[in-house]
C-alpha cells in the first residue's frame, strides 16, 4: 500500500514544516513519514507490538505527530524488513543493532570518501590550470636570440692545459 496516508489521513513528520498533506502517488521522498503503526507492521510483515519493541531497543526511530502518534516512512519499512531478515538469519536484537550501526558507519565513510575524491579532483584540476598558466607565462617571456644555428667547434687541446 505505498502512498497510503494511514488511518487518520495525516502525514505530519517531525523535522518538517509541521504541515500535513497527502503523499500523492508519485511522492519520491522515502523519509516522509506517512504510515501509522498498524499499516507499517502489515507492510513489514510483523506485529505492531514488534515495532514498539524495536523502537525501545533503539533499532527504529519513527517520526511522531504533534499528538505523539508514531508515523513510519518508506525508509523505516525498509529497515524493518532488514531487521526481519537479520533476525531470521539468526541474529539477536543486539546483533541486529550492531549490524545496523556498522552499516550506518559504512555509509558515512563512503560519503566521506566520495567527498574527498571530489576534493582531490578539484585540487588536481586547479594544479593543472596553474601549471598551464605558468607554461603560458614562460612562452611569452622567451624570445629567440637568433633564428640561425651557431656551430661551435672545439679547438684541439694543448699539452699541459686543460
Amino acid at each position: 500500500m505505498p502512498g497510503q496516508t494511514g488511518q487518520t489521513g495525516q502525514t505530519g513528520q517531525t523535522g518538517q514544516t509541521g504541515q500535513t498533506g497527502s503523499t500523492g502517488q508519485g511522492d519520491p521522498d522515502p523519509s516522509r513519514a506517512v504510515y501509522v503503526i498498524s499499516v507499517a507492521a502489515e507492510l513489514a510483515g510483523v506485529h505492531p507490538q514488534t515495532l514498539r519493541i524495536y523502537e525501545r531497543r533503539g533499532l527504529l526511530d519513527p517520526s511522531r505527530t504533534g499528538g505523539g502518534s508514531r508515523r513510519y516512512s518508506e525508509r523505516d519499512i525498509q529497515q524493518l524488513r532488514q531487521i526481519q531478515n537479520l533476525t531470521t538469519a539468526g541474529l539477536n536484537l543486539e546483533g541486529v543493532r550492531q549490524v545496523l550501526a556498522l552499516q550506518a558507519q559504512v555509509e558515512r565513510l563512503q560519503a566521506e570518501v566520495e567527498r574527498l575524491q571530489a576534493e582531490v579532483e578539484r585540487v588536481r584540476l586547479e594544479a593543472e590550470e596553474a601549471v598551464e598558466r605558468t607554461h603560458r607565462h614562460y612562452r611569452r617571456d622567451l624570445v629567440p636570440a637568433r633564428q640561425s644555428a651557431l656551430v661551435f667547434r672545439q679547438r684541439p687541446s694543448r699539452p699541459g692545459r686543460r
